[in-house]
Formats: C-alpha cells, structure tokens, sequence
C-alpha cells in the first residue's frame, strides 16, 4: 500500500554521505571564516562528553550515538585532579584513561577538542584543581602569581606532551583539532586587575608555546591575544556574542547549553528542541558562525565525591544523550536534521557573502551568495516575533512559525525550520528489577559519636574545614566539654557554619540538624537542647557536598564551623576535639576488605537512627538496560556497589515543588558482577533502606505528532530540491522502539485536532474513526514504522480543515 512508507530513507543515507565529517590527519588552521582541515573550510557540530562522567565501557556507544546524530566533533575537559591526586603520582586509568577515550574518538572517525583548561569549573569539585595545590606556600590561583603558573604551565606541558607522544594532535596525524587554555577566565578577571589581564597574556603565550600544531581557544574572553580564538558560551550566543576580537578569526560556541546543571534543592531546567536548534541556527546564520558544541551533549554521572558544592549526582541528564546514554527524543532527532540541514548549506556558507535583508518588524533574511556562481545560495529566514509571520522573500511567500528559523539550502526550498519537529517524542520508564524490602537481607554498622575525651586532633579555635580533612574525607566531628552548673536542663545551641550541612549531638543524642544550599554561603543551627547538671559532651559533625567550583581566589575559602554558643556564652576560641571523616570510611567498609573487618548487626528498623551504614547483596539484573538505584525512601549519605562509589544523594533536600531533586542514582553496567553484588549505603539521616529498589531504565513511550501541511525532514528535501515547491512534502509519524523492543500496544491514536501534546492527549471534534486501528494495522508488533497524515489514508472526518495525526504507543 503506497501510505505504508519504507523507514529506511535512501535519501538520508545519501546525504550523510555527502556531507558526513571524517576525521583525517592534517594541518589545522583557521581564518575569519571558519576552522581550515586538511586545506578546507570546515561547519562542525560537537558535543561535550567527559570520559570520567561514563566508563570505558559506554564510550563506544555515547561517541557511535553522538555520530549518529551529526555531531562532528567531541569534546572534553582534561580533569586535572583525577589525573594528578597526589603532586607527582599520576593516574590515567579506567575512566580516567584520557588517551584511550581520544583514540575511540579517532576509531569513530570524529574530530577532538581538547579543553585542558586546567581550570575547568564544569560544576566539579574545586574546578579541576587537585587540592594539594592549595598548600602550596605563597600560590594565588588564576593570576600572575609565579608558584601557580610554575604549576600550571607544567600540567598543560605533560597534557601536551602525552598527546603528542601517542600522536593525537591533528598536526600528527591524531583527531585533536582545537585546545583551550582557561575557562570563562572573564568572570573572575576583575577581582585580579592588572594582574588578571598579564596573566591572559601569558596564559595565551604559554600555550601556543607548547607548538600543538592546531589552534588555541580561550572562551568567553572577549581579550583573548592573538592567536588565540576568543569564543562563545552560552544559551543565546546568536544574540548575546560581540563576535571575534579580530577579522581573521572565526565565530566559534564551545558551550551551547542545552540544558543546566542542577544542585539540590533545585527543579530540572527544561530547554526545549526548538529553543536550542532555534539559537544553534541564529548563530550560524547572524553570527557566520562555524563551530557549535553542545554543553553537554552527553552529561553523565558525577561519581564518588567528584560533584561541586551541592551539585547533584546526576549532570546535564537533559541532555541529547540523557545521563543513561539513552536517545533523549526530541531533543538528539530534531538537532540531527538541524545539522544535516546546515551541511547542506555549507558551500554558500563557508564562501558566500552574507547579506541581511528585513523582511518585516522582526522578520530578517540572511542570505549567503557565493558572486563567482549564483547558483549556489542559502538563506536563513528568521521569526522572532511571537507570532507567526507570513513574508515575501525572493518572490515567494512563506510562513514562518514564531520563534523560528527556517533554512532554505537552495534560497528557494525549506528543508528545515527549527520550530517544527517531526521527531518523535520518548518516555523513559524506572521499572524495579529488584525490590530490598526484606529486613534479614540487611545488616546495619552505625557509627560511634566521638566527643572531646577520644580525639587526638586538638585546637583552641574552630578550625577551617578543608585544611583540616585535606578533602580527604566530607566530614569534620567538632568536639566541646561544656560545664553546665545550672539547675534548669534546657540550654539554646547555636552553631555558624559555613559548610554544607550539620548534625548535632549532646551526650551522644541527636539534637538538631541544619544546613545551607547552593545559592546561600552560610546557614545556622538554633535549637534548644536538654544538659545533664555537671559535663557535658557536645560533638557536631560539619559535612560537605563538594567544593566550589569557581571564583576568585578560591584558595582562600573559609568552609565549617564559624560560631558556636551555648546559651549566651561564646564557645568559638574554647578548647575543640577534631576527628577527621567516620569510622567506616577510615575502614573502607563499603569495600569487601573493609567489610570484613566490622561487626554488622542484623538490621534493626529503626528510620531514626543517624550514621548508619547499610549493607545487603543482590543478582545484576538481565539484558542489557542501563541500571539505576531508586534511592526515594532515604535521606542523604553516599552509596556504593561492590566498592565503587555512585556519588552522593541527598533526596531528603526537595525542590520548592516538593520533590527530590534526585531519585534515581546511575549504577553502570560494568560495575557489577552475574552474581553476589554489594550494595553499601552510608544514610547520615535516617533513611528507610527497606524503600530502596534497583530499576532497569528504559524508554517504554513513543509518541509522534505532525500535521499535514508540517515540513518533511531534511531527506525529503533532498528528493525534492528541484522542485518549485516553497515547503516541500507532509512530514509522517515515524514511531521507533529501543533496539531489542517492538511496539506492544496502541496507547492513542487520532487524526484531526486532537488536543495537547505527547506528555498530554485527548480526543478533538475532529477526529478520524479509523485513527487507531490503522495505527494498530501499521505498527504493531514491530520495531518501527511510519504512517502518513493523510486524507487517503484516514479519510476525511472535517473537510477544508488542516489535520493533525498523534500517535502514542508502548514500547515492549
């Protein structure tokens, strides 16, 4: 039957051929135009993925799925305290096996741009920086001060160097195409002055020094010296970019956010597939930008203590590759034919000439010309009103939705406009694999509450955090003996802190916890407490989420206890009892080893208990479905599985709307065994381990919805660019399961005005009978299919009106 379209387009198959990156061996430069490869100008799309928020196990499928989707080029930070964690001992293993992370790149056939930095921010603990830079005498970071840029220059020029040894700088044949040096360095500029701007400069001096043989970036650094490329990062960089600082350098965007990063206590920020293909398009079109890379493109997790300061495990999961390496659907389709709309442009874009023409209050052209052959032109129509518009250009009229950008390869057809999307929608489902409800399959290890007469650490002072645990340890146990001569037992507690959180004991009793959040530097304890008559032993127990990850003069941030009184009594320069971290992590019971060597108990049940560690074993689930740990029924703490730590969590901070933060906590694949995996959890609050279950993730929900006079997607283009026709053919419902699963059921179905959206669907007035067994006809039992939004195929069940076909199915 002629609506039963073939899913497998030979057109779109023709035009990544065409117009697919490579990446070779050769000379890298650039002019005002664009990156120059191998003697050619170059459009790239990249995409941020960070090798140690993944394993060595997901990098082939993160980097094939990014290929997949047109990205041209990954990119990546070099995380400097993964590398280095002790000054002179060095670590490039697992996942922090940078070298062969490159070299899977290279094997994809994709280009390479390596953020070295060595500050990196990218919400990690300390920007990058190893903590043992701070005790270096006399060191100010990010400035012209010798003792770090001595550190500095010799951690870029061993980055440098393994990179050249293996030879993976384009100049040797590698993938390696662009290095930056710094991060956002404009931000804290100010606070430094003079020295700020001598340090750019030798920043930029320093680098290009070191002769890679490809460009240098310095981004969002409008100073950037010669020749160094200044570049962009942002959401708006179409409209936020004062352009490069010299005509002989290209507009380049290494961070198109396509989501945020979230902390605890904060709500998901949502950016749509229209929004960033709308931005990525305007850039390329205003700003004659040539690179875009999408921050992030793939997020991940942030394992062990690698997160900042109350930033969530969880990173950039928004993104088009979700923290589980799934399709994140819109989002990676309706960018995959943005890219591939571009490419098709990209003669006329890399040697036309850009003209600007106004088509209305808030309508423009950008038209792109190349004088030495008038046949090849492309145009960029662009909508920023708030409704659609209807303009003249060229002679034909077209319809531009609002907020929208509509890409013309050939100034007569539109291939593409950013704000319709013809991909289908994806619903990713937590579906238990294993439930740890039975109380004797736990056993539980709770921690000692030290006081002042068992600490061998002793100060007459509140000592800062950080420099006392070294970041060895989240937790610091400030230790008092208090006299309490008075009759009455109660007594306030007051406690400063400039940490992150605190748990506050008097004799061994629990008697109040507070703590700050990711926009507040400092918070407070107030509580009363009950005394005994004689001494007593009051023990708080500062806790960290991380440490900064930016800013001025961070080697100087005060963290932990400021102030501490007891009724109206001062007790901030009495004698204090310090104990660095908890007996478990100095034990390292989370680890086979360790778990030896404590006595569990049988599990008790008690949700009030604090500090208590939770111990039970279970099987890896089958397939092959990434795994998370749904952790909703606890506190905060950290877990582990068979000693590998997945982060922190802390799901007992809610959003303003009520809800965690975060639930669900990535455990990959290759961190379990077929059989007899531990699964170790520290609950500093009183979490139910009883609640915990282990969840296969997967996408269970596919939805497609488009309209019959909707664009096609880029390989229709291709079929009818010789045509007259100013919007093409009808786009289809194109329905596709995860690999492995076939569409099981109908969920809604109808042709004519159904009402909402993907995530929301009802029945409209008009509204085809057949709409759902047609459907039913066409794609159940099967990994994909498409079905066209037609009157021929649903017949017409309201004449002279624009239709619409939904369709939502599940995913088995």
């Amino acid at each position: 039957m002629a609506w039963l379209l073939n899913d497998c387009c030979f057109a779109i198959l023709l035009l990544l051929t065409a117009f697919g990156v490579t990446a070779h061996a050769g000379n890298v430069t650039y002019d005002g135009r664009s990156l120059i490869i191998d003697g050619q100008h170059k459009i790239l799309f990249s995409g941020s993925i960070h090798y140690p928020r993944s394993t060595p196990e997901m990098w082939p499928s993160l980097i094939a799925k990014a290929k997949e989707g047109g990205i041209d080029a990954i990119q990546t930070y070099v995380f400097w305290d993964l590398h280095e964690p002790q000054q002179g001992q060095y670590d490039f293993s697992g996942r922090n096996d940078l070298v062969r992370f490159i070299k899977e790149v290279q094997a994809q056939g994709l280009y390479v741009a390596l953020r070295i930095g060595p500050f990196i921010e990218s919400e990690w603990s300390y920007g990058g920086f190893p903590f043992w830079l701070r005790d270096i005498p006399h060191i100010v970071f990010r400035t012209d001060n010798e003792p770090f840029k001595r550190e500095m220059e010799r951690w870029t020029a061993k980055v440098v160097n393994m990179m050249k040894s293996e030879g993976l700088y384009a100049s040797l044949g590698g993938p390696i195409i662009l290095s930056q040096i710094e991060n956002e360095y404009t931000l804290v500029e100010g606070a430094f002055h003079d020295e700020g701007k001598s340090y750019v400069r030798w920043a930029a001096k320093m680098a290009v020094g070191l002769q890679t043989g490809v460009p240098w970036v310095m981004c969002r650094q409008d100073d950037a010296p010669d020749p160094v490329i200044n570049a962009c990062n942002g959401m708006r960089c179409g409209e936020t970019f004062r352009g490069p600082n010299s005509p002989n350098k290209p507009a380049l965007w290494t961070e198109d956010w396509t989501s945020f990063y979230q902390a605890y206590g904060e709500k998901t920020y949502m950016r749509s597939a229209e929004d960033l293909a709308f931005h990525a398009a305007l850039f390329i079109a205003k700003m004659k930008g040539s690179y875009v890379n999408y921050y992030m493109y793939h997020g991940g997790t942030n394992f062990g203590k690698s997160a900042a300061a109350y930033v969530i495990t969880g990173y950039y999961d928004q993104s088009p590759l979700d923290e589980y390496g799934l399709m994140r659907q819109p989002k990676w389709g309706h960018l995959k034919e943005l890219h591939a709309a571009v490419k098709l442009c990209s003669k006329p874009l890399l040697s036309g000439e850009q003209t600007t023409l106004y088509l209305g209050q808030q309508q423009q052209a950008y038209v792109y010309q190349n004088n030495n052959s008038g046949e090849e032109c492309a145009a960029f129509l662009v909508n920023n009103g708030s409704r659609e518009a209807r303009v003249v250009f060229q002679g034909r009229r077209y319809v531009l939705p609002r907020k929208s950008i509509s890409i013309l390869p050939d100034c007569k057809t539109v291939a593409f406009n950013t704000a319709m999307v013809t991909e289908q929608h994806s619903t990713r489902s937590m579906v238990p694999s294993e439930v740890f409800n039975s109380a004797v399959n736990w056993e539980e290890y709770t921690e000692a509450i030290p006081d002042y007469e068992n600490t061998s650490l002793r100060a007459k002072e509140l000592l800062e955090q950080t420099s006392t645990t070294q970041d060895k340890s989240d937790y610091l146990w400030y230790t008092l003996r208090y006299q309490h001569d008075s009759s009455d037992s109660q007594a306030t507690l007051k406690v400063d802190s400039h940490g992150h959180i605190l748990h506050a004991f008097v004799n061994g009793i629990f008697v109040g916890s507070a703590h700050g959040a990711h926009n507040r530097r400092s918070f407070s304890l107030d509580t009363t407490v009950n005394l005994t008559k004689g001494l007593n032993k009051i023990s708080l127990l500062s806790g960290m989420v991380g440490l900064p990850a930016g800013g001025a003069r961070m080697e100087r941030n005060f963290y932990g206890l400021r102030r501490v009184k007891i009724q109206d009594k001062d007790f901030t320069r009495q004698s204090w009892g310090y104990q660095v971290g908890l007996f478990g992590y100095r034990s390292q019971i989370y680890s086979d080893l360790g778990s030896s060597k404590v006595q569990w108990k049988n599990y008790g049940g008690s949700i009030e208990q604090r500090l208590t560690w939770y111990k039970t074993q279970f099987d890896a689930p089958e397939g092959n479905d990434p795994v998370a740990l749904n952790l909703g029924s606890m506190g905060k703490g950290e877990a582990w599985i068979n000693g590998e730590s997945i982060g922190r969590y802390w799901v007992s901070f809610h959003t303003p709307q009520g809800n965690p933060s975060q639930q669900w906590y990535h455990v990959p694949r290759s961190f379990l065994k077929p059989t007899g995996n531990s699964l170790v959890l520290l609950e500093e609050e009183g979490g139910d381990p009883l609640g915990v279950s282990l969840d296969k993730v997967s996408i269970t929900s596919v939805c497609g919805r488009v309209s019959e006079t909707q664009l096609p997607q880029v390989s229709s283009w291709v079929e009818k660019n010789n045509t007259n026709s100013t919007m093409g053919t009808t786009a289809i419902v194109k329905l596709t399961c995860p690999p492995g699963k076939s569409i099981s059921n109908i969920v809604f179905a109808s042709y004519g005005n159904p009402i909402g959206n993907c995530e929301r669907n009802a029945l409209g007035r008009c509204h085809s009978v057949y709409s759902r067994a047609i459907a039913e006809l066409v794609c159940l039992g099967k990994n994909k299919c498409s079905i066209l939004p037609s009157n021929q195929v649903f017949g017409d069940p309201c004449p002279y009106t624009r239709k619409t076909l939904m369709v939502e199915a599940q995913c088995q």
